[in-house]
């Protein structure tokens, strides 16, 4: 029985061959093409120069002046001539103050003996309201109760802000208003001192501090026999109307 078709005739039989044959040739290609290099065209660049006529300038007329060259320095003499010094000149001596390791300090031993040693009074600070006798100020000076001069004190001081009070106009512009505490120390000869403030806004402390600044000296208070500091406080309350 014969076959049917011609075994030359087997496309088939190198399938295989041919696909190896192709999948070399498309790594081939593109291998290839991953190694081509290319290069940017060459641009033609003109440089243009701009050559400007030659300027011609008047070169103005210089004059030299000549000046006559300096008379040449005296010449030396042939003969010199040594002169003797005739007066003694007295070098002054100028010796070293620093110390070196040589040099000895005697120690000085004081006697405790000798020593004075002073007590240093603390002058002291009492508040006014625990103060023995308080300070008067000028126009309390008849009454003889130490409560009629601590009222009549109080009394002072607040008839002092009413008359020196001022508001500032800064403050009423920007509507600024509250309670100043104002604390100051009246020394042992009657001035006002130390005056510390606290309130809502700086304006308002300078104010406070201005008014009790102007106060008038008084009488010290005195605690157990002798002028002491005493420390008052008041508030000062800013109140737009």
């Amino acid at each position: 029985m014969k076959p049917k078709k011609n075994p030359n005739a087997d496309i088939g039989r190198n399938s295989s061959l041919y696909f190896m044959i192709g999948l070399t040739s498309v790594l081939f290609v593109t291998w290839q093409s991953f190694e081509v290099k290319t290069y940017d065209k060459e641009t033609d660049i003109s440089e243009v120069i701009h050559v400007m006529d030659d300027l011609k300038e008047d070169v103005p007329i210089t004059e030299m002046v000549r000046t006559t060259p300096p008379p040449p320095p005296p010449s030396a003499p042939d003969v010199i001539e040594v002169v003797e010094d005739v007066e003694d000149i007295e070098e002054t001596l100028i010796e070293s103050t620093e110390s070196n390791q040589d040099a000895y300090i005697e120690d000085i031993v004081v006697d405790i003996e000798d020593v004075e040693v002073g007590e240093m009074e603390e002058e002291e600070i009492v508040p006014f309201a625990v103060i023995e006798n308080v300070p008067v100020f000028p126009g309390c000076e008849d009454l003889n109760s130490e409560a009629e001069r601590k009222e009549c004190f109080n009394k002072k001081v607040q008839e002092h802000v009413r008359n020196t009070f001022n508001y500032p106009k800064a403050a009423l512009e920007m509507g600024v208003s509250g309670k100043v505490f104002v604390q100051f120390v009246i020394d042992s000869k009657g001035r006002v001192t130390d005056i510390r403030h606290r309130g809502p806004d700086r304006l308002l402390e300078n104010e406070a501090a201005r008014i009790i600044g102007l106060l008038p000296d008084v009488k010290p208070g005195i605690q157990r026999g002798r002028p002491v500091r005493v420390t008052y406080a008041i508030p000062i309350n800013f109140v737009m109307k």
